[in-house]
């Protein structure tokens, strides 16, 4: 009996997701409908097709953006380092948010990321990444990203977690700037990989947003 109702609740839930694939007019790309996952406990979906015009009016109106500082990002932020686009960012999730080992990081302050940001990631701002004596975050991030301190003062970045970069998009220079001080204290360029659009561009695509407590 247990058997049967096991099996039972199983083909209801595929059953259900399904249905809901099949009612999703709008994929993340070909082969996936809609993303749902936990991260330390929280649960979240991602999909397409949501009308973000309302968002996007509040948040982002139209308006002149001097240069400097919204200066337009190159698409590779330093030697090295990997552009990805809206599905590259999905599949960084499924391949290392989800599974602990990498880290999607929202690098703008802490007001930006209270406005809405992408399901899964984490707030740190670009400003805990400078490489100063005067900053007490440094050490503790470089560690919780799998690095290891020698006696040297120098690190060890053997096995350092992948990590994913973003802010407003592509004339925000915050995901950059963390990029290339994460460089300075030796982080591995393979491990890090920069989403260029940022904010801007994932709610353009329609794109589900997550908005922190």
């Amino acid at each position: 009996m247990g058997r049967f109702c096991l099996s039972y609740l199983g083909a209801l839930v595929f059953t259900v997701l399904a249905g809901l694939a099949q009612a999703q007019e709008v994929w993340i790309s070909e082969d996936l409908p809609y993303l749902d996952f936990e991260v330390n406990g929280e649960f979240y979906l991602i999909e397409r097709g949501n009308d973000n015009s309302e968002f996007i009016a509040k948040v982002f109106p139209p308006k002149e953006r001097l240069c400097p500082p919204h200066c337009l990002q190159p698409v590779v932020p330093a030697e090295g380092v990997t552009p990805v686009g809206e599905a590259e960012l999905v599949n960084f999730i499924e391949d290392f948010v989800i599974p602990g080992e990498g880290f999607l990081i929202d690098a703008r302050v802490e007001s930006w990321n209270k406005s809405g940001t992408i399901p899964g990631s984490v707030n740190l701002p670009f400003n805990m990444f400078a490489p100063s004596d005067l900053n007490p975050f440094i050490d503790q991030l470089l560690a919780l990203f799998g690095g290891v301190l020698q006696t040297d003062g120098t690190w060890d970045f053997t096995n350092a977690k992948p990590l994913l970069l973003f802010c407003n998009g592509a004339d925000c220079g915050q995901s950059p700037r963390a990029i290339r001080n994460l460089l300075l204290d030796g982080y591995p360029p393979e491990k890090l990989f920069y989403y260029r659009g940022g904010m801007q561009d994932w709610v353009r695509y329609g794109f589900t947003i997550h908005f922190p407590e």
